[in-house]
Parts: C-alpha cells; sequence; structure tokens
C-alpha cells in the first residue's frame, strides 16, 4: 500500500471524471466505466450512482482492486467499503458531491449519489502499488 502524493489528490479530486476499471481473475482489466469522485482530505472516494447492482461497482467490490485514470493520473487502487454508519464521513461526501457536481446537473441526477440510499454503495480509493 502507498499513498496518493497531493499533485495526484489535486489532480483526481479536482477532475470532473474518473473511469475506474477492476481486475479480472486473469488480471487483465475490465473496461473502464466513467463515474464522479469526490475528495475527502487526503481521501478520494466513488458512490455507485445506480444502486449495489450497478456492474463496474458489483466487480470492484467482489475483486477489491483495479486502476483509475483521472485528471492525467493513471494508478492501481484498492477499493475500500465505506462504513455506512459514519455519519459525519458521509455528510460530509454529500456535502462535496453537492459542491462540486450541483451546479451543473439537475436535482434528479444528483439524486443518485446522495443521501442515505447510496451510504451502503461509497467505496475509499486507496492508492496501491
Amino acid at each position: 500500500m502507498t499513498d496518493w502524493t497531493d499533485d495526484q489528490l489535486d489532480r483526481v479530486g479536482d477532475a470532473d471524471q474518473l473511469e475506474i476499471a477492476s481486475v479480472r481473475d486473469d488480471g487483465s482489466l475490465r473496461p473502464f466505466t466513467t463515474v464522479w469522485v469526490v475528495r475527502i482530505g487526503d481521501e478520494l472516494f466513488v458512490r455507485s450512482a445506480y444502486g449495489p447492482e450497478n456492474g463496474w461497482y458489483r466487480r470492484a467490490k467482489a475483486t477489491g482492486v483495479g486502476r483509475i485514470k483521472s485528471g492525467g493520473v493513471i494508478r492501481d487502487v484498492a477499493f475500500v467499503a465505506v462504513p455506512a454508519d459514519d455519519t459525519a464521513l458521509h455528510e460530509a461526501l454529500d456535502a462535496e458531491y453537492r459542491r462540486k457536481y450541483g451546479p451543473n446537473h439537475a436535482a434528479h441526477v444528483m439524486a443518485t449519489v446522495l443521501g442515505d440510499e447510496v451510504r451502503g454503495v461509497t467505496l475509499r480509493l486507496d492508492a496501491h502499488d
């Protein structure tokens, strides 16, 4: 396990989108899927906008590792489930999603990544080498 550099956190955290791929059983990468990413402190987070059955999310949870591309950063990551009962973190995540994406997206789109329903489908991206 390694840490994110400040530059990587800035670039990924400021990017509008993130490309995410999990690893197959044979070690190859699955196709990349575009998701939204937010930064809280020195950590990066993603949420499954369409629940636990979303394909990229199911595969990320199953394998636990993959790769991201965003803001010119390409990095292997570990997908770490965030406890749904961490109220303070989830409130901070909701606020950051609203700040970052809310001004440019309709309320019904924002609703897919906000609130109690997505607490159980939130992953932290840990830098991994």
